[in-house]
């Protein structure tokens, strides 16, 4: 079975998601370093597709740590070697929301749409450290490297096994 390693990029440190087809494996935010260890770990395993957020210029001034960024986003991809989904923001976005005019609220709320509420508390499908919901321990920018996992899944994978765009397999 095909699994996603999903990665937010970040200057000094990257969310990353581990998604196994129906359940997130792994997750957390690593130094880039350490990321990079991982990667480095995993780069043979040939049932891994490696996805990366994607820096897009929309046309407002960028500092710094967009460039530092970049930067990482080009060692993360050299370290792997091989194919690299580049995921931009608004593909994900419309995937996720039908709308790039989405707000990082809208794709928290997306994603959590389509996890059953298995857990306790306001929201179930988060749970809590008694009973947690299938999203437990998602904060943060892991938020941002589901939301590439998702894009992957929906367009790439789910493809390669048979079910259409956003057609789950339980969807019949």
């Amino acid at each position: 079975m095909l699994k996603i390693l999903a990665i937010d990029p970040g200057d000094i440190q990257s969310a990353y998601v581990l998604w196994n087809n129906d359940k997130i494996e792994d997750k957390g935010i690593l130094s880039n370093d350490k990321i990079r260890k991982k990667l480095y770990n995993i780069k043979n395993d040939t049932d891994i597709i490696f996805a990366i957020e994607m820096i897009a210029s929309y046309g407002m001034p960028v500092g710094k740590s967009i460039f530092e960024t970049c930067v990482w986003i080009g060692r993360f991809i050299e370290i792997w070697g091989r194919q690299v989904e580049l995921v931009y923001r608004q593909s994900a976005k419309m995937n996720l929301c039908h709308s790039t005019k989405a707000k990082d609220s809208n794709v928290r709320q997306a994603l959590i749409d389509r996890f059953p509420p298995t857990g306790e508390g306001k929201c179930p499908q988060i749970g809590t450290k008694k009973k947690p919901g299938p999203l437990y321990g998602v904060a943060e920018d892991i938020w941002s490297a589901l939301a590439v996992a998702m894009y992957v899944n929906d367009t790439k994978l789910q493809r390669r096994n048979g079910y259409g765009k956003g057609e789950r397999k339980d969807q019949g």
